[in-house]
């Protein structure tokens, strides 16, 4: 989430370059890691809870189609309800309270509250101020939440929402109001808050938070699904403009993505954490065991700007893809995301890059489809130099912790997050084009054989197993403790040994010891 800025207008490295077209400069860039929320308080109840899975009602379980006579939702009417870019992320219009406060939303599949600046911030246009809604209630809980950039404290309370191009009506929703933050609003964003589309287990302080969309899913009756456009491909991520997308409510808009749509199989319902077969440089295989591209788990995440990868599955693929390139020397730099690459404005890097693909299991276990970025997609147009020079930088980084399809990835496909079937979907964008040639691909099906039966840890030590094991190990030796103190605080009389079993000083090893 979120653009790095870039720092500095000395020009640092020539590299040499095969052909007539080459990286003429670098300077330093700060490119600004993906979201994941990790932070966690002590679990407090609050007023809106989410509903037992089996609850759920025939609506929601059923998919709802644009074309379907029998749906009572517009799909049409949410078309470009979003705007934005990769770089800074893709919003929302929202009005919140009574009367209604207009404020922009940041769509993020990888987290799962819905949070709004509470209070004046400097980086910010805007903000919720409740004083001014007859309709917010505090619940007194306070929330703090962690990304790998940033983080915010608020208070939680509940207000009516609602959602100007998305479902009709109004509807109750839990919300925290940011009074403090750290690197979470940047400067130049246009959005004022956060919407986590993702799964209750993440919500903070604790799951009894009942998250957005299932509020939606309950009060509204619609399907568990929603589906997602980022229409940035090509396009300067840190541009004064802004670019399109679509946050389809409660279903799939056929208009918004070509041939058919292919799923795979949500392994776990946190983040939307998916497997990853294998990957791929210019058709070439990496030919790592499947399980480092699963560490410790694979996600797919809007409010990531890149595709973020393995520490050992990043330096195979820039090692593939240096080797590929039609670049013979390239400063690490760029690699890193330290440095921007920069060409003439007349020319496109990007013939001289390979493709990337990224292997999914399908919901058919023994086969698998992939999904392929050209080159347009991650190698990003950033900035202009003067009326000579187009800068890019890098549109991949490393990660300590997962594997996340970020927008670097998601601005090539319709993405469908089929919640009630545990599958997420990718279809075709037709706005994932540049130049007028599409810039992804999906190509299907293919065996499984070469690839063990399961690339997922059947260990998933993420927060809720981590309390359990946390408070299982500290109640194992809280008990050894109180039996080690019940022993000492015996009388000598109540410790009965044999003659020969009686260890007195001469022999002790205390005196032994320390001779």
């Amino acid at each position: 989430m979120g653009l790095g800025q870039a720092a500095g207008c000395l020009l640092l490295l020539a590299a040499a370059v095969f052909g007539r077209c080459g990286a003429r400069f670098v300077f330093p860039l700060q490119v600004s890691p993906g979201v994941a929320p990790n932070g966690s308080l002590v679990p407090k109840p609050v007023l809106l809870k989410p509903a037992g899975r089996g609850g759920a009602s025939q609506e929601a379980s059923s998919l709802a189609l644009a074309a379907d006579p029998a749906s009572s939702i517009n799909f049409v009417a949410m078309v470009d309800n979003l705007q934005g870019d990769s770089g800074r992320g893709y919003y929302l219009e929202m009005l919140l309270g009574t009367p209604p406060q207009k404020l922009n939303i940041l769509v993020d599949t990888g987290s799962s509250n819905f949070a709004v600046a509470g209070a004046p911030n400097a980086d910010v246009t805007s903000y919720f101020d409740t004083k001014k809604s007859s309709t917010y209630r505090s619940l007194g809980t306070e929330v703090t939440v962690k990304y790998t950039q940033g983080s915010w404290t608020g208070t939680l309370g509940t207000d009516v929402i609602t959602i100007p191009k998305g479902i009709n009506g109004t509807y109750t929703i839990n919300i925290a109001t940011i009074f403090q933050s750290e690197n979470f609003f940047l400067k130049g964003v246009k959005w004022h808050g956060i919407l986590g589309l993702a799964y209750s287990v993440l919500a903070k302080p604790s799951s009894s938070v009942e998250t957005f969309f299932d509020s939606l899913v309950s009060q509204a009756k619609i399907p568990d699904i929603f589906s997602l456009q980022m229409c940035g491909a090509g396009l300067p991520v840190s541009g004064s403009g802004t670019s399109g997308g679509s946050l389809i409510l409660g279903g799939i808009e056929r208009s918004l993505y070509e041939g058919e749509v292919w799923y795979t199989p949500i392994k776990e319902e946190w983040y939307y954490q998916v497997e990853i077969l294998k990957l791929e440089v210019a058709g070439q295989n990496l030919n790592l065991d499947c399980r480092e591209y699963n560490k410790d788990k694979a996600i797919v995440d809007s409010g990531t700007t890149l595709l973020r990868l393995p520490e050992k599955v990043f330096d195979a693929v820039v090692d593939a893809i240096a080797h590929k390139s039609l670049i013979q020397e390239f400063s690490p730099g760029f690699w890193t995301g330290a440095q921007l690459a920069c060409w003439n404005i007349m020319e496109k890097p990007w013939s001289m890059f390979p493709k990337i693909s990224v292997y999914l299991r399908d919901e058919n276990s023994s086969s698998s489809f992939k999904i392929t970025i050209l080159p347009q997609l991650y190698i990003q147009p950033v900035v202009e130099i003067g009326q000579n020079l187009n800068c890019y930088r890098f549109g991949i980084s490393s990660s300590t912790n997962a594997l996340v399809l970020g927008a670097t990835v998601l601005e090539g496909f319709y993405v469908i997050f089929d919640r009630a079937q545990k599958r997420v979907g990718f279809a075709l964008s037709p706005c994932a084009e540049v130049g007028g040639f599409p810039v992804s691909e999906i190509e299907g099906p293919f065996t499984t054989a070469d690839v063990a039966s399961n690339c997922v840890s059947t260990l998933s030590f993420h927060e809720p197993i981590l309390w359990i094991v946390s408070y299982a190990l500290m109640s194992f030796c809280g008990l050894v403790l109180l039996l080690l103190i019940i022993l000492l605080l015996l009388p000598p009389r109540f410790r009965h040994h044999t003659e020969n079993e009686i260890v007195n000083d001469e022999s002790s090893l205390v005196r032994h010891r320390w001779k």
